[in-house]
């Protein structure tokens, strides 16, 4: 099973509450992706964002910085917003970073969006969100499976392609190509149907509460006639390793609590305090904050009802501190690997 972790970026803070440098932030995921793969972590997502606390706007572009800076990590996406991005683009950029890691390294995950700072910004009404979404992943995974650079693609929300080279292609043909969702049905019948894993973001609730979302997926799949590697699940969740759980938890809670203020303001979230904080991250929670023996016994529990092959966290939310995010990811592959491996072993 995977062990990796995921980042939008996260911007730091004074100690006045002032947001730091964006371009630090940017700095900051760089270095922790490069120590990620130092210690044998196993993947590292970044995610796109359009906001001053969450600045990785770009994703292909610290990949392929990133590719060629490590040896062994895969790396991800988490996700890219196709219905705001142009998927031809997103392609080449994915493809160089498939270039500069030698081959085989480097994965596309496609989302549609739960935050959707992205539209207004390039010029896309919010009432064309499904059809964006469906045409451009469409075209995506055209340009993907082409055995050529020459791309032949028409629909009604960017200009037709008559056999235009799209450049340069992965080493080995093609790139990994994963569906996100926030927990929709439709988006789950729809990977199944496209013969695509599929990758959970689960950062509220009861975890085990979406596996009835990954048996339709793997249904879907099979009335489509896909099976084989191109049907896994991924789960993604926020989470904080330390050597303790109380570490753990203080570490951890005053960086969620800035970023629910943030988000508070912006879908109008009601305030949440540490009681609610708290309550997530027991043992059916949904928070992965904790000590090593926790966190590996929840993910290998989980693991039960979704049959999920990789479980990576978002650990620096708020203006976690750089140190503890190191370490977060230190133990993540040097303890709570080591020890999901194990319990597996024995089941």
């Amino acid at each position: 099973m995977e062990i990796g972790t995921y980042s939008f970026g996260d911007t730091q803070r004074d100690e006045d509450g002032t947001p730091r440098s964006t371009a630090e932030a940017i700095c900051n995921l760089f270095q922790a992706i490069v120590h990620a793969d130092g210690v044998g972590l196993d993947y590292f997502a970044v995610g796109e964002h359009h906001t001053v606390s969450m600045p990785a706007s770009s994703p292909g572009t610290i990949i392929a910085a990133a590719a060629a800076a490590t040896k062994n990590i895969i790396l991800g996406s988490g996700a890219s917003i196709i219905g705001t991005d142009d998927p031809v683009r997103v392609f080449q950029q994915f493809a160089i970073a498939d270039a500069l890691s030698g081959g085989g390294r480097v994965e596309i995950t496609a989302g549609r969006g739960s935050s959707v700072e992205s539209f207004p910004l390039f010029g896309y009404e919010l009432g064309d969100y499904d059809k964006l979404y469906a045409e451009k992943l469409d075209l995506l995974m055209t340009i993907n499976a082409s055995p050529t650079e020459s791309i032949t693609w028409s629909g009604s929300v960017r200009p037709s392609l008559n056999q235009l080279a799209v450049v340069p292609r992965p080493v080995r043909g093609s790139v990994p190509i994963w569906l996100a969702t926030g927990g929709n049905a439709a988006s789950s019948v729809r990977a199944g149907q496209l013969g695509l894993p599929i990758s959970y973001g689960i950062i509220g609730g009861e975890p085990h509460r979406f596996a009835p979302l990954a048996n339709l997926y793997r249904r879907s799949a099979a009335e489509a006639g896909h099976e084989g590697d191109s049907v896994k699940v991924a789960v993604a969740a926020l989470g904080l390793v330390a050597p303790t759980k109380e570490e753990a938890l203080d570490r951890f809670y005053p960086g969620w609590h800035n970023l629910t203020l943030e988000m508070g303001r912006l879908r109008g979230w009601s305030p949440q305090d540490r009681h609610v904080f708290e309550a997530q991250t027991g043992e059916h929670g949904a928070f992965y904050v904790g000590a090593p023996d926790e966190i590996a016994r929840r993910i290998v529990n989980l693991r039960g009802y979704m049959g999920h092959m990789r479980h990576f966290l978002q650990s620096d939310v708020g203006g976690l501190p750089q140190e503890h995010l190191l370490e977060s990811i230190t133990l993540l592959a040097t303890e709570v690997k080591p020890r999901v491996e194990r319990l597996l072993e024995k089941k």
